[in-house]
Formats: C-alpha cells, sequence, structure tokens
C-alpha cells in the first residue's frame, strides 16, 4: 500500500526510457523527480524478471523520498510484488476490472486509449484513475503509434470526469496547447531522459503547468 499522502493527478509524468543500465536510469529518475516529476512509469520489456524487480524497489524508493508515485507499464503481477503505487495497462496487456479489483488501497490504475474514446469510456466503467491519448505528436519511442486529437482530453473531462494523459512526442515547445485542450497529465521519455540537464528539463514542465493552472473538477484530486 501507498506510504505517500494522495496528490493530485496533475503534473510531469516520467516515463522511463529502455536499454539504461540501472545505474544511469536511476540518477536520471532521480533528476526528474528533483525537477518535479509527481509520476513516474516504470518500462522495460525485458526478460531478465530479477533485474526488473530489483531495479523497481529502487525506484520506488526513490519515488517515496520525492513524494511522487510509481506505476509499472504493463506488468500487474510485477506492481503487486514490489508494492508500486499503481500499473498502466495497454489495450493487449491485461484486464481492466480485474486489475482494479487487485489493486486495493489506493493504487492506481491507468489505461492507454489511444485515439478512442470508446475505449476511455469503458475503461472509466472499469475505475481507472486516469486515460491516456496518443500519440499527440510523431514519437521516437512509437513511430507507428497512432495520431490521436487534442479535443479527446476537453472531451474526457466534460463525460468522464476523468484526468486524462497526453502522450507521444511530447516536448517542452509543443506542450502547452494540450495542457489548454484540457490534459491533466504529460507523460515524456525522451524530451526528458535524453535532456542534457533532466532536472532542468523537468522543471520547465512543471513551470508550464504553473502557467497554465486552470480550475479543475474535484473528481481530478485523487
Amino acid at each position: 500500500m501507498a506510504e505517500t499522502a494522495p496528490t493530485p493527478l496533475r503534473g510531469l509524468y516520467a516515463i522511463t526510457p529502455d536499454c539504461l543500465a540501472p545505474k544511469v536510469l536511476l540518477d536520471r529518475v532521480r533528476d526528474a523527480l528533483r525537477g518535479g516529476a509527481v509520476l513516474v512509469q516504470y518500462r522495460d520489456k525485458g526478460r531478465d524478471a530479477r533485474r526488473r524487480a530489483e531495479t523497481a524497489c529502487a525506484l520506488l524508493a526513490l519515488c517515496r523520498q520525492f513524494g511522487a508515485r510509481l506505476l509499472i507499464n504493463d506488468d500487474l503481477a510485477l506492481a503487486l510484488a514490489v508494492g508500486a503505487d499503481g500499473v498502466h495497462l495497454g489495450v493487449d496487456d491485461g484486464d481492466l476490472p480485474a486489475a482494479r479489483q487487485a489493486l486495493a488501497g489506493g493504487r492506481l490504475l491507468g489505461a492507454s486509449c489511444y485515439d478512442d474514446f470508446e475505449r476511455a469510456r469503458s475503461a472509466a466503467a472499469a475505475g481507472v484513475d486516469y486515460v491516456a491519448f496518443g500519440a499527440m505528436h510523431p514519437s521516437s519511442t512509437k513511430p507507428l503509434a497512432v495520431r490521436a486529437s487534442p479535443s479527446l482530453f476537453s472531451r474526457c473531462r466534460a463525460e468522464l470526469q476523468l484526468p486524462a494523459c497526453a502522450i507521444g512526442g511530447i516536448t517542452v515547445d509543443n506542450a502547452p496547447p494540450l495542457l489548454v485542450a484540457g490534459a491533466s497529465l504529460l507523460a515524456v521519455v525522451s524530451d526528458l531522459f535524453e535532456a542534457p540537464d533532466v532536472a532542468s528539463r523537468a522543471a520547465a514542465y512543471q513551470r508550464l503547468f504553473e502557467e497554465n493552472a486552470r480550475d479543475l473538477p474535484q473528481s481530478t484530486a485523487l
């Protein structure tokens, strides 16, 4: 069960890159947290289960230090095993109602909805805490990803009363219109972790949220 007090699902959502040595990854995540990231998602498709578990535990300890929360990408079993704060599931990565039932104690469940609002509606009915739409821009991480419209964010807020996360090719320069459109979270990989100064880049994202502050429904303060 999460030890930190719940914080609003609004801010920078740091998605870890693949193929970094654990020490390098931890150093860069630490910098992202120093800069203000509110969520970290551990994404690792490797087959070394022991390494993945050890890295997840180390990331969770870092998140605890900074009052942030750790989610695991596409692996409910690992999230439960290490006591992470939640899991994020893609369309082929698990049953959302079953995951919701397993994630007791205030843990978070997020779902990828791509450009599909009806999937977001179904995810909301299954009890997710947020939905993610994208790719919003061409992405080096997933170059073949379908493009999504920013209008999905305002629709999600109006119809589902859920925080919505923007993902895919996001940079500090192209992020402001997504916030204006209603995105509550910005999920960033390359523009954050490939920056010369990760902490400064994370802080730049957090300033965007401050500059684009707007009244949010109470349901977003999870």
